[in-house]
């Protein structure tokens, strides 16, 4: 394709890497870079490195489980996401838009929340509060679930943000990537160099510290610009929402829709997509608890994974970009299918080796490259399926279905864990389990095996076929 210039010449469009580069200089991808980063800072800190604290403070592993599934938060946003597409947010709604303002309130009751969990503090016994003796860890408990609960509203508002926002599907691409990198440079914050902080300033600050960092989250939603299609949608008379008919289409009609345009293909595509990080999801929160009774001390965990562990998530960011560019969508999910899974077995063998060193750095660099490789093939897979217009409903839809098993199942990630050691060592039955959750990989393999060979022409997506 070309263009023309003032003086009446033709002259090659962009393409390759001068249209990167001309779409890194749009503000979008730095402000995109930010609310990835924004978007990740809370995740772990009601997850797995929530875990490492508790274990700490002698919790048992099947608590740290059960206290795990405040996650499912993040697998039922889509109950509440038809609102968020079709209400503005209370006062800063009128004053930013729907987008930039549901972004605000989200961040703000994050920030408030992580505070809280920093000075509750997990622990057993008894907290007076307004003269009433309360469960300690329940209270605790109940601000990470509030966290849980507002970031996954954040979850929902940016990434049809990200959606929407996107000129093409180049572009789209591009915001993919550079939201995924700055989701995982905010999982090194709090995957990582917060064992160090808390190694040296102890949790709760650490945990206060994470909270002032939601600031950049705050920042980006200022600098942010609100899309055209959630300018035009603002402008449409909330009572319309009360009506029969406007409840139908705010949460009955995105899914209509998005079974309209995939067919019968629809339920084959959210089986995959519900178990594809199931591996990974069921691991997640006995990692740092297993590091713990490994003998690893934070320092030595967070020092690993903020250095070989970055850049091997870098390379696999960028591995699975580079393959969604020159094999298509369908190939960059098969492969993350097989290196999600195929890395938990490295977790089984440190188990048995012991707290060596070396061992645990190639272990984490072996998990990080696969974990980055995976989750941004399956995010520009999902990104691929929603439609405008029902944008932020759809793509919280199919988040929804990628983590809810893995969500519930992990919960008793634990419980199993202390039925594998009887007659056994406690690094056996780690052991075990790792190699367990790599195994319940293998239909997600077969399911995203089919879906490289479906038939051209079917859903949206088919071109991606190749």
């Amino acid at each position: 394709m070309t263009s023309e210039t003032a003086a009446g010449e033709r002259k090659p469009a962009q393409t390759g890497w001068r249209l990167v580069l001309a779409n890194l200089r749009q503000p979008k991808v730095l402000v995109m870079l930010l609310l990835g980063f924004s978007s990740g800072i809370p995740i772990y800190l009601v997850g797995n490195t929530l875990g490492f604290w508790m274990r700490e403070n002698a919790i048992e592993l099947s608590t740290i489980g059960f206290l795990s599934w405040v996650g499912l938060a993040y697998s039922l946003k889509f109950l509440w996401a038809p609102l968020i597409d079709k209400l503005d947010a209370p006062l800063l709604g009128r004053w930013l838009g729907r987008r930039r303002g549901w972004m605000l309130l989200s961040q703000i009751v994050v920030a408030i929340a992580l505070t809280g969990m920093a000075m509750v503090q997990p622990l057993e016994g008894e907290l007076v509060l307004a003269g009433f003796a309360l469960d300690q860890l329940l209270v605790f408990g109940a601000l990470a679930l509030v966290v849980a609960l507002a970031s996954a509203t954040q979850d929902i508002v940016i990434d049809a943000w990200r959606i929407e926002i996107a000129d093409s599907n180049e572009q789209q691409g591009l915001l993919t990537s550079t939201s995924a990198l700055g989701y995982r440079g905010a999982l090194l914050v709090t995957d990582s160099l917060i064992l160090i902080f808390a190694a040296h300033i102890g949790w709760s600050m650490s945990y206060e510290l994470m909270a002032l960092l939601m600031g950049v989250g705050v920042v980006a939603t200022f600098v942010a610009r609100e899309p055209a299609a959630s300018l035009q949608a603002s402008a449409t008379s909330h009572p319309k929402l009360l009506t029969p008919q406007g409840l139908y289409d705010a949460v009955i009609n995105p899914f209509v829709v998005f079974f309209r345009d995939h067919g019968s293909w629809a339920i084959l595509m959210l089986l995959a997509i519900s178990l594809y990080r199931l591996p990974d999801f069921v691991l997640g929160p006995m990692a740092n608890p297993f590091y713990a009774d490994l003998g690893i001390d934070k320092e030595t965990v967070g020092a690993v994974r903020g250095t070989f562990g970055l850049v091997a998530t870098i390379l696999g960011i960028a591995a699975a970009g580079l393959s969604a560019v020159r094999f298509g969508f369908f190939r960059t999910l098969l492969a993350g299918a097989v290196l999600g899974p195929g890395s938990n077995l490295a977790f089984s063998y440190l188990a048995l080796h012991g707290a060596d060193a070396g061992v645990f750095t190639a272990v984490m660099a072996i998990d990080n490259f696969c974990s980055g490789f995976a989750g941004v093939a399956l995010i520009g897979y999902m990104s691929s399926l929603t439609n405008v217009g029902y944008t932020a409903t759809q793509y919280a839809l199919l988040s929804s279905f990628y983590a809810l098993p893995g969500k519930v199942l992990k919960g008793l990630s634990g419980v199993a864990i202390e039925h594998l050691e009887v007659g056994r060592s406690l690094l056996e039955a780690y052991s075990l389990f790792f190699a367990g959750t790599a195994l319940i990989g293998i239909p997600a393999l077969l399911l995203c095996l089919i879906l490289t060979m479906r038939r051209p022409g079917a859903g949206l997506n088919a071109p991606a076929v190749n």
